[in-house]
């Protein structure tokens, strides 16, 4: 059940101990667990130890249905579209090996991309397909022109980010897909640094593939991940993967069976499953809590730690796009080397990442403004 309150930001705060020991700023990288999931990880474990997998605690079938049933209301998609896997790079190659391209044709990927929407396509340039890469711009409005002059008749494939990881900016998916479709391409979207961030629905979008992991912005373990596929699309795929679950009945080993799942089938044998246990605790609370409201929660963090960074005299990468939202803070500021500034921030207890010769911040619900502003003081000294 959804909220209807304002959420109680502090008793959400408390629930992470990580804010007993650091300042976590580098929630587009990975996430700290709080205690309700611990528990909930936990008191599997204790079925589990009793009754091994006969325990009555969190069964397969429930934990599966509950997990993808908010993804799918979060993403505007079937249920029987997600499959539950181990990460990005895992799902973005099921796609790249199952798409049916040709020599000739050629595939669109991102510039300065990170390496788990790059490295699954490499392995088309020895079938003669050709790779090329669409230059980064500062704004979404000049890297959809960017897009456009670099989509020739050969193009098949378009696979892209929902939002850039080095620079936080979000790209405009929707006019993305509306040309793609116009102009018969297929569309493949990295979902890890969007997917919980912003409003990321792949019908609307015209995305007809995506993955995701599960450790960013929905809190989830590390290890776990998602992959959607278009129902209209998934038997144009070619499948080499089959395994022990990738079939109908796969509880029942003999006889061999020809028939195929849906997108599950993809959940290729034994799954993981505390991780699954570890998924739903995550997923429930940002369900109750609201997406929405967990979105704006960030963009909220965000604007108040970039305007502070303005204040004192550092330049951010959202300010070449202020019409679009973001909760990655990318700053620099003049005569500071970044890579000693995030050398000490880590040493006084302040977790963000160097990117591209820049600091990037991104906060999440559990963070306070006085945790904003601590490293703003920090930042000044």
């Amino acid at each position: 059940m959804k909220t209807t309150q304002s959420p109680d930001w502090a008793r959400i705060q408390h629930l992470y101990p990580v804010n007993r020991e650091m300042i976590w700023l580098n929630n587009c990288g990975t996430t700290p667990a709080n205690t309700d999931t611990l528990h909930a990880v936990n008191e599997y474990l204790q079925g589990y130890a009793a009754h091994g997998g006969q325990t009555d605690v969190r069964r397969y079938p429930s934990v599966k249905k509950a997990i993808r049933s908010i993804l799918a209301e979060l993403l505007g998609v079937d249920t029987e579209e997600l499959s539950l896997i181990h990460h990005t790079n895992e799902g973005i190659g099921f796609i790249s090996l199952g798409l049916r391209l040709k020599a000739g044709d050629r595939i669109l990927l991102l510039e300065n991309e990170y390496p788990s929407n790059i490295y699954p396509w490499e392995h088309w340039k020895e079938k003669g397909v050709s790779i090329s890469f669409v230059p980064m711009a500062e704004t979404p409005e000049a890297f959809l022109e960017n897009l456009k002059s670099t989509i020739t008749p050969d193009v098949r494939v378009v696979s892209l980010s929902a939002v850039h990881w080095c620079t936080g900016m979000p790209f405009p998916l929707e006019e993305i897909g509306s040309l793609l479709s116009e102009k018969g391409i297929e569309f493949v979207l990295d979902g890890a640094q969007g997917v919980g961030l912003l409003p990321v629905r792949p019908r609307e979008m015209g995305i007809s593939y995506m993955a995701f992991p599960a450790w960013k912005w929905l809190l989830g373990p590390l290890g776990l991940g998602v992959l959607y596929v278009a129902k209209e699309k998934l038997e144009g795929l070619s499948f080499p993967f089959k395994g022990t679950g990738s079939v109908v009945n796969d509880e029942v080993y003999l006889p061999y069976r020809e028939e195929l799942k849906g997108t599950d089938r993809y959940e290729i044998s034994t799954v993981n499953f505390i991780d699954w246990v570890y998924f739903q605790s995550t997923l429930e609370m940002l369900h109750t809590i609201g997406f929405h409201n967990s979105m704006e929660r960030i963009y909220e963090l965000a604007d108040y730690l970039s305007d502070k960074l303005r204040d004192a005299g550092w330049k951010l990468a959202s300010d070449h796009f202020p019409d679009f939202k973001t909760g990655i803070v990318v700053a620099e500021k003049d005569g500071l080397s970044m890579e000693n500034t995030v050398s000490s921030l880590k040493k006084n207890g302040v977790m963000c990442a160097l990117r591209l010769g820049r600091v990037r911040f991104s906060p999440h619900i559990y963070l306070a403004k006085e945790q904003l502003d601590r490293v703003v003081e920090l930042l000044s000294r």
